[in-house]
C-alpha cells in the first residue's frame, strides 16, 4: 500500500508548523520589531536540503515590508537553530523566506469583482428608469 504523503511533504507540514510555533513564542522575544507574520506555506525540495518558507504579512507599508524581510534573514540562523533542535532529522533544511501574496491578491480581485457588479447594477437600473421613463412619455396623451 502507497503512502499517502511524500516524505518532503511530511517534512514540510512539520517544518510548517514549528516555525509557526518558533515566530509565535520565541522570535518576539528575540526581536519585537517584527509585526504581525503567518507562515501560509512551505515547500521543501526533494532532496530536503532546502525549504521555502511562504509568510503572509498584516502589513502593506513597502517600508516595513522590507525592514521585515531584513529582520528574518538576519535571524535565519536563529531559526535554522530552534528548529533542528526541534525536529528529528539528520540535516535540517536551509530556509528561504518568500512573501505569499495570494490573500492579498485574492482580496484584490474580490474587490474588482464586487465594483463591477455594483456598476452593472447601476447601469441597469439606470437603463430601467430609462425606460419607464420612455414608456410614460409614449403612454401620455397628445
Amino acid at each position: 500500500m502507497a503512502r499517502e504523503f511524500s516524505r518532503t511533504d511530511r517534512v514540510g507540514q512539520q517544518i510548517h508548523k514549528e516555525v509557526a510555533s518558533i515566530f509565535q513564542n520565541e522570535f518576539k522575544n528575540r526581536d519585537p520589531r517584527l509585526g504581525m507574520v503567518t507562515v501560509s506555506g512551505v515547500e521543501v525540495s526533494r532532496d530536503l536540503a532546502h525549504a521555502k518558507v511562504y509568510l503572509t504579512y498584516f502589513e502593506t507599508d513597502e517600508e516595513k515590508l522590507k525592514l521585515y524581510k531584513q529582520i528574518l534573514e538576519d535571524n535565519k540562523g536563529f531559526i535554522r537553530t530552534i528548529l533542528a533542535k526541534r525536529m528529528r532529522m539528520r540535516a535540517v533544511p536551509a530556509l528561504k523566506f518568500h512573501q505569499d501574496t495570494s490573500i492579498t491578491e485574492g482580496m484584490r480581485i474580490s474587490n474588482l469583482v464586487s465594483q463591477t457588479l455594483n456598476e452593472d447594477k447601476e447601469r441597469a437600473a439606470k437603463v430601467g428608469r430609462d425606460l419607464d421613463q420612455e414608456n410614460a412619455d409614449e403612454s401620455a396623451p397628445k
